[in-house]
């Protein structure tokens, strides 16, 4: 099962909204996955370096020492928690802080990092991590959602998708990939790190590796399908847009939506069915194999 959402703003007056419109969209797809939810959210970039979503293993974990301690080895701009994830803001490379992270405090788990992205995951019903994240308040220029039925791995937060595994990328799954073992041992010899046994962040490392490689990401997707075997429905975030793409069969459920003022995907139309004009919207079912995507000029 599992239910994807995507809400891409065309219109920069519907940006503050963006929280208000996608949150409806991940509610509808609660009984397809009850198990868990999260979301990726595009928003503030902060150039100067970069924003890091990290996950906290035990609730009460101390954030005021995390914060004492990065301040004496980068400058911390502002640290952001909610819950048991925050998201620190550091005028540094992200690999340097990252590394730092890895190597002082291994009870966090880093589940995004770039200048734009901020990851949020929860397990349980979606319609609770809704309320406890306040997504509806939340700002942002695109955003993806997920509501998970574990079929192929634990109920953990930490597999809870989405998966981030290159700045600022993010994906979302539903479907079952059957390589994902071979390749995920593969992509490691190849310099990918994984955190989980879940599919889907294969297929999100795979796409980060083809990007190092120098492909755009239209050219990773067609790479990925000849080299990821089973069926799936991708939504693929990036810093400047979001992109979709069905397995070569179609197999999993997928509409998409197109207005003046947004474009948005959902595994079910009564997810696109909440947004402002849908009746008047384009709407179609996306081809397998062909790639659809949005990016902010």
């Amino acid at each position: 099962m599992c239910g994807i959402v995507g809400l891409f703003i065309k219109n920069p007056a519907l940006e503050s909204q963006l929280g208000a419109l996608v949150a409806p969209m991940l509610a509808e797809m609660t009984e397809r996955g009850p198990d868990s939810a999260g979301i990726a959210i595009y928003r503030d970039p902060h150039e100067s370096g970069c924003k890091i979503s990290v996950l906290a293993q035990n609730s009460s974990f101390d954030w005021n020492a995390l914060e004492v301690a990065i301040k004496e080895f980068f400058s911390l701009k502002k640290i952001v928690v909610v819950h048991n994830q925050a998201v620190l803001f550091v005028d540094s490379e992200i690999n340097k802080v990252q590394d730092w992270l890895y190597n002082n405090y291994s009870e966090l788990s880093v589940i995004s990092a770039g200048t734009s992205i901020e990851i949020f995951k929860g397990k349980g019903n979606p319609l609770d991590f809704i309320e406890k994240f306040d997504i509806k308040g939340m700002s942002g220029t695109h955003a993806l959602g997920h509501t998970r039925m574990a079929t192929e791995s634990a109920i953990t937060t930490e597999h809870s998708h989405p998966f981030s595994t290159g700045q600022d990328l993010c994906l979302v799954h539903n479907g079952s990939l059957s390589n994902h073992n071979r390749l995920r041992e593969t992509l490691r010899r190849r310099g990918v790190h994984f955190k989980t046994d879940n599919d889907t962040e294969v297929a999100a490392g795979y796409l980060s590796w083809r990007l190092s490689e120098g492909d755009d990401l239209d050219q990773a997707l067609n790479h990925a399908i000849d080299d990821l075997d089973g069926f799936y429905t991708f939504a693929i975030g990036t810093k400047d847009g979001f992109a979709v793409m069905r397995d070569p069969i179609g197999c999993k459920p997928a509409i998409m939506a197109e207005t003046d003022d947004w474009a948005a995907m959902a595994s079910e139309y009564r997810a696109i069915a909440t947004l402002p004009g849908a009746e008047n919207a384009r709407i179609w079912e996306p081809e397998p194999t062909q790639i659809y995507s949005w990016k902010r000029s």
